[in-house]
């Protein structure tokens, strides 16, 4: 059965998991368009700032209570050179999720969350083309203690109302 829910907001019926997620990193978020343009690197999968920080997508998975499919995030997480060649050397390979994984800092502040820029990750890549996904660092962070206990559904629609109406 596919997730839905009912919308307090508008009292539509949703179907489908929702999913929200930045287009850039936050530091490339703070630059004015001019500046993006000779500084950065940014594709759908990827970013360099100043030919020296890197940073790639990914996804922060929150298991729903009653769901098989997760709530997403979409976020971008800062790599070290090295992290961020090994990352790029297996792109197009299929299997790649026995790579890694590698340490990483998150660079998306999500806008329910206190502060979220900089949490420690794990960077997990996976196969088949999928993101990579974000093992958050296990503290008492309310997204990490999110990703590790779950939501409800109930949640989901809080968290929809949050960025789709109150934005």
């Amino acid at each position: 059965m596919r997730f839905s829910f009912l919308c307090r907001a508008c009292g539509e019926t949703h179907t489908g998991m929702p999913s929200f997620g930045a287009d850039a990193p936050w530091l490339v978020e703070q630059m004015a368009p001019a500046e993006r343009e000779t500084r950065c690197q940014l594709d759908s999968d990827a970013c360099i700032v100043d030919e020296k920080h890197c940073f790639v997508r990914a996804t922060i998975d929150i298991p729903v209570h009653g769901s098989d499919e997760p709530f997403s995030w979409g976020v971008w997480v800062s790599l070290s050179s090295e992290s961020f060649d090994a990352w790029d050397a297996c792109f197009n390979d299929a299997r790649r999720a026995h790579i890694g994984p590698f340490f990483g800092w998150l660079s998306t502040q999500l806008p329910v969350y206190p502060a979220t820029l900089n949490l420690k990750t794990r960077v997990h890549l996976r196969d088949d083309g999928m993101r990579p996904y974000l093992e958050l660092e296990p503290t008492g962070h309310p997204l990490a203690v999110e990703q590790r206990d779950g939501i409800t559904a109930e949640r989901v629609a809080e968290l929809y109302v949050r960025l789709v109406h109150d934005a």
